[in-house]
């Protein structure tokens, strides 16, 4: 992910800064917490609509609804985003090296879920890993879970379905990373792997992480991350409200539980 971070003459002091963060986690807490009565006062009270009525039950869960879950994508997302300015891929290909297949790939399913690494850079984490002696299975099991087990996926299916589902869908997703990974490995398709990336260990050594980054440039990492994913799904996001707030407010009871 490229980002603008600020310049060395723009650099924010210290106690500004972490006035800022303050003051935005205060903001974000209050929002979540005042969500709900909010909306009951501008639908109900404002607008006019009543809560017995479909059209004000309906469009009541699409407002409440779309503001808790922008809420908890742009949270969560700013917080892992900064989480994972600590951790370089040239870090986590040291945590997996040495492992054997087995605990091995359930070790680099669970990290590939903390340290959900875009898709551009699964070109590279793969040549990393192969390249420094980390089994073919088990850098297929991190690859696997990374992308697929992302912090963005689980608070969409948390926010509109609950923690049961989300962590339904974890779990699940956890098992076909491990489960993959282990038997790819076991298919010793090394054979199929361009021999360059094999001998990529024999130039230049691992770069050690970098923890000297400045706070101001960590959190410019944060915003940059929730701007941008956020910037790409918010439309899906409403779409897919919009959708159930329809079936919230207008299918029949025990309708769709019919069905199933």
């Amino acid at each position: 992910m490229s980002v603008s971070l600020p310049d060395q003459g723009t650099r924010v002091n210290p106690e500004r800064l972490w006035g800022f963060v303050v003051a935005g986690a205060f903001a974000w807490v209050v929002g979540y917490s005042l969500n709900g009565g909010f909306w009951d006062w501008v639908v109900y009270d404002l607008v006019g609509l009543e809560p017995e009525d479909r059209l004000g039950e309906a469009v009541h869960f699409f407002v409440s609804d779309t503001t808790t879950i922008l809420l908890l994508l742009g949270g969560i997302i700013f917080i892992v985003a900064v989480m994972r300015s600590f951790v370089t891929i040239e870090c986590t290909r040291r945590l997996l090296g040495g492992r054997r297949e087995g605990l091995g790939n359930v070790a680099a399913a669970g990290l590939g879920v903390v340290t959900p690494f875009c898709s551009c850079s699964a070109v590279r984490a793969f040549i990393g890993f192969v390249s420094t002696g980390v089994p073919l299975g088990v850098t297929l099991s991190f690859l696997i879970a990374s992308p697929m087990v992302n912090e963005v996926a689980v608070n969409l299916i948390f926010g509109m379905f609950g923690f049961k589902v989300a962590a339904m869908y974890v779990t699940f997703g956890l098992l076909v990373a491990i489960g993959a990974g282990f038997i790819l490995g076991r298919m010793r398709l090394e054979r199929w792997v361009e021999p360059f990336v094999f001998e990529m260990k024999l130039r230049g050594e691992l770069i050690e992480p970098s923890i000297d980054m400045p706070w101001e440039d960590r959190l410019a990492l944060g915003r940059q991350e929730v701007r941008t994913i956020v910037g790409k799904i918010w439309t899906y996001v409403l779409v897919g409200i919009a959708i159930r707030a329809a079936i919230h407010g207008w299918a029949p009871e025990g309708f769709f539980a019919s069905i199933a």
